[in-house]
């Protein structure tokens, strides 16, 4: 599972997440890309789930960059917990995704499976994703 050896704070304020992805919206490495089109926390396991149904389709060709990172803590206070006496533990990590965000790139594929990785990866997310190629992105500049 993806979380971070070591963080400032270990608790911290939910916040908010208003417009849409201003970094990380362009594919910079592979030639495929996995665009979320929902803002939504996606979980470490989460992404662990699309990452292994990515490499499973691939058959271990070609290379997977994760472009995202669960890096915010989760809190949780335990059941049968009255209210007050301070912030829960951390629970589990998260990475903030707003649209536009590329959370997947795939390299040395050709289209027809990258298509059908990424169809399946985008299954194991709580979100709406679609399947972008790099030329999409250099059409639009």
């Amino acid at each position: 599972m993806l979380s971070p050896k070591r963080v400032k704070h270990r608790k911290i304020q939910r916040g908010n997440m208003p417009g849409n992805a201003t970094r990380c919206n362009t594919i910079a490495f592979g030639d495929y890309g996995l665009v979320a089109l929902d803002r939504m926390w996606i979980t470490n396991r989460q992404l662990e789930a699309a990452r292994v149904a990515l490499n499973r389709k691939l058959k271990r060709g070609g290379k997977v960059w994760i472009r995202v990172f669960p890096d915010k803590p989760y809190t949780k206070k335990p059941a049968d917990t009255r209210m007050g006496k301070g912030k829960g533990a951390p629970e589990y990590w998260v990475a903030v995704v707003k649209p536009g965000t590329v959370m997947f790139e795939i390299g040395g594929v050709d289209a027809k499976l990258a298509q059908a990785a990424v169809t399946l990866a985008g299954a194991k997310l709580p979100i709406k994703v679609k399947f972008v190629a790099r030329a999409d992105f250099e059409l639009g500049d």
